[in-house]
């Protein structure tokens, strides 16, 4: 179990011995082992909180590049532009990394402008998604290279949405123009192999997805995913695959060995399927192929998909959020991980101020039994000095004085506020407000941030029942052996 971080207990803080040749004289030994009992005790409650773990993310799939992390929404600016925010947001719960998603020409070389602006903390990828790939249809009528559209054409776009929409797909008959295949991969070359190293770290998101079929039909996305996976082959060197695969796992498979080998063991950097939805079966096939899984909000929607979870080796399994979309809503199947753990976290807390409390009560008697002692030597030394007479009424004023005083027990606060709101099951990190009412520092609702990678983390170990350490540990590094150095 990992603890949460917790307020530290304060130190006691002892008196100073009192100065003084009788009084020094007088006092015990005794009471100097008292004096260290009580600085021990007190160290230890202090220091309980220093070993808590501090976990560390690197988001492998994030659309920074979509207009919607700039405030703009559909064309339209609703709220400034707070894309350092986000960053800020993510570095502020330990995500230091993130892996910027490229789905098209525009959105590649937008990322690769957002790697420019924070070197070290931003990478990205560089292919054409599935549901980006009707540039290779003959009725596309636009520049395949969105940013040398005409003027008139809208000058963003945003990523798809991860939610089926089974009810409107677009057929197969029309076929490839093969003319335009081959300029659209040529520019695709020159884009990763001119773009900074350090930077473009991955090929794609490309892949299938036969659950939006609305977007691009099944044969243009075939040929789409074969080419590019033909020049990911021919790359010297090769970089690490950034996969996507929704409803299509057999030509998905099929299409990667017809590129890499039946082993995949032409494939030099590996690769990861990112945002998995697919069955038990699927996911053991993908990871004795050597690839590794990401997991995002999409994969614990229902109690299958928390099943498959389960069974994804943690030696194959990477972490990210895939904002602005794939957020954990509390109708996901995996949300109630996210309950036990704050009522984890809650009890946790709970008995470490127990125990605090405890430990004070413990330093407070130490300290009292230490004053008495003290008081004593006072009440001594002053008999010495004058007399017993003296002495008694030394005694009597000081009785007198801690008549006069007596000790108040303390109060506990309650909250008995009528009005007052139940407090979400669980909380958010951050301020969330709508977009049109954006302030500086809030997450926007329903734009899901790199931030919230902790709550993957979370669910991930709730559902395999292993610390979020193991679970943050094994991702980082299954990460960084594909991805980086970073």
């Amino acid at each position: 179990m990992i603890l949460r971080s917790s307020p530290s207990t304060a130190r006691i803080l002892t008196r100073p011995l009192i100065s003084g040749s009788v009084s020094a004289r007088h006092f015990s030994a005794a009471s100097a082992v008292s004096l260290n009992m009580a600085e021990h005790n007190s160290n230890q409650a202090s220091g309980a909180s220093l070993t808590a773990y501090k976990p560390r993310y690197i988001d492998i799939g994030i659309n920074l590049a979509d207009p919607i992390f700039r405030g703009r929404y559909h064309g339209k600016s609703r709220h400034p532009d707070d894309l350092k925010g986000v960053i800020s947001r993510a570095i502020e719960v330990g995500c230091t990394k993130l892996l910027v998603t490229g789905s098209s020409f525009k959105s590649s070389r937008d990322a690769l402008k957002i790697a420019e602006e924070f070197p070290g903390t931003v990478f990205t990828t560089a292919g054409i998604h599935p549901c980006s790939s009707s540039i290779f249809s003959p009725s596309h009528h636009k520049h395949h290279d969105e940013s040398q559209s005409e003027p008139e054409d809208p000058p963003e776009q945003h990523t798809p949405p991860c939610g089926p929409d089974p009810t409107k797909p677009i057929l197969d008959g029309e076929g490839v123009d093969h003319a335009r295949s081959a300029t659209i991969i040529s520019d695709l070359h020159q884009l990763i192999t001119t773009a900074p190293k350090s930077s473009l770290i991955a090929f794609g998101e490309f892949g299938l997805d036969y659950d939006r079929l609305h977007y691009c039909s099944k044969e243009v996305q075939l040929h789409s995913f074969s080419a590019q996976l033909s020049l990911a082959a021919s790359l010297s060197p090769q970089l690490p695959l950034f996969l996507h695969s929704r409803a299509a796992h057999e030509d998905f498979v099929r299409l990667l060995k017809d590129a890499f080998g039946p082993k995949l063991e032409k494939l030099e950097r590996g690769g990861a399927v990112h945002s998995f939805t697919g069955t038990i079966e699927e996911a053991k096939e993908l990871m004795e192929l050597g690839l590794y899984i990401g997991i995002n909000g999409c994969s614990f929607k229902t109690e299958e998909n928390c099943e498959v979870v389960r069974e994804i080796d943690l030696g194959k399994m990477m972490l990210e959020t895939d904002g602005p979309w794939c957020e954990v809503r509390p109708t996901h199947e995996g949300w109630r991980y996210l309950v036990q753990w704050e009522e984890r976290g809650k009890k946790e807390e709970e008995e470490m101020k127990r125990a605090e409390e405890v430990e004070r009560k413990k330093a407070e008697k130490i300290e009292a039994e230490r004053r008495a002692q003290e008081e004593e030597l006072e009440k001594k030394a002053a008999q010495l000095e004058l007399g017993g007479d003296g002495g008694e009424k030394v005694e009597g004023e000081q009785g007198q004085k801690r008549q006069r005083q007596p000790k108040k027990p303390k109060q506990q606060q309650q909250q008995t506020k009528k009005n007052q709101k139940k407090e979400n099951e669980v909380p958010d990190r951050f301020k969330v407000v709508k977009k049109e009412k954006w302030e500086e520092g809030a997450m926007v609702k329903g734009r899901n941030e790199p931030c919230t990678i902790e709550r993957i983390a979370r669910i991930v170990a709730g559902i395999k029942g292993v610390s979020v350490e193991e679970v943050c540990e094994a991702a980082w590094e299954n990460t960084v052996k594909v991805f980086g150095p970073f």
